[in-house]
């Protein structure tokens, strides 16, 4: 028995895979699940969607606001079901007070761990303007996006080391036969915190922090397994070698954002 193949299309702005021209995902029939990764330099945003429904974990700095709103409305993009905010570090949260401000959102989801400054308060003030009420989330979080079972991990602790980092939403998806980890930026407390609780296989992986090594990137790898990956990272400071080379080692393909955009295509069994 043939196994299943996956295949991952990167939008490259320079030398690598080619565009594929869809923004819909109905352009290609049955892949109705997506992943848009916006090229954000070291910052993550990331959009979910299935059947004009979305998710937006995460929104870059606070100018990657122009890009996103620009790609909402290219795509007739009109309420964002669930905005998910992995920590509070102005590399993930820097654009929220705008897209909060512009678009309808059905429902916040954030990190345990508050960390003051302009874009923490701008985040908070448009909330209280647009009166929503965020769920912060410790522990499991689940719920249901379709035919998506979606479950967000959060630390029931405070860590005493790199206490923003750590405190990252972890993002599990599950579309029938494929399955999406995204990690946030999590460091070596809260990877070994989560292997020790998660003995999950997954398709593909967001790599924590960026591309930058952590001593416990590999028992996570260990126990991913994954296929594939994303970095999230800029030119200036690309992922680092070790990490490459240890994603090597476990014959992961990886992706970078530094070359540009990435879409991920899923119809439940093969990813595109």
């Amino acid at each position: 028995m043939l196994k299943r193949k996956i295949i991952i299309i990167a939008v490259f702005i320079f030398m690598s895979l080619i565009v594929s021209g869809c923004e819909n995902e109905k352009d290609i029939i049955g892949y109705d699940f997506k992943i848009y990764f916006w090229n954000a330099g070291k910052a993550d945003a990331m959009l979910i969607s299935k059947n004009n429904k979305y998710i937006l974990i995460d929104t870059g700095e606070e100018n990657l606001s122009d890009d996103i709103l620009n790609y909402f409305k290219e795509n007739n993009i009109k309420k964002l079901d669930y905005l998910i905010i992995t920590h509070f570090d102005k590399d993930h949260v820097g654009s929220a007070s705008n897209i909060i401000n512009e678009i309808e959102i059905g429902e916040v989801l954030q990190s345990n761990y508050p960390k003051e400054s302009e874009y923490y308060t701008n985040y908070v003030n448009s909330l209280l303007n647009k009166k929503i009420t965020p769920i912060t989330v410790k522990g499991n979080y689940e719920l249901t996006f379709e035919d998506l079972k979606i479950i967000i991990n959060g630390p029931g602790i405070i860590y005493d080391k790199n206490e923003s980092n750590n405190s990252s939403l972890i993002v599990s998806i599950f579309h029938k036969n494929n399955k999406f980890l995204f990690m946030g930026d999590s460091e070596n407390a809260r990877i070994k915190d989560y292997v020790k609780d998660n003995n999950e296989n997954y398709d593909f992986i967001k790599i924590p922090y960026h591309g930058r090594y952590l001593k416990r990137l590999d028992d996570l790898l260990e126990i991913v397994k994954p296929k594939y990956a994303v970095m999230t990272c800029s030119l200036n400071e690309g992922c680092e070698i070790n990490t490459l080379k240890l994603l090597k080692e476990y014959n992961v393909n990886y992706y970078m954002t530094k070359n540009g955009d990435i879409t991920v295509l899923s119809n439940g069994e093969d990813i595109i």
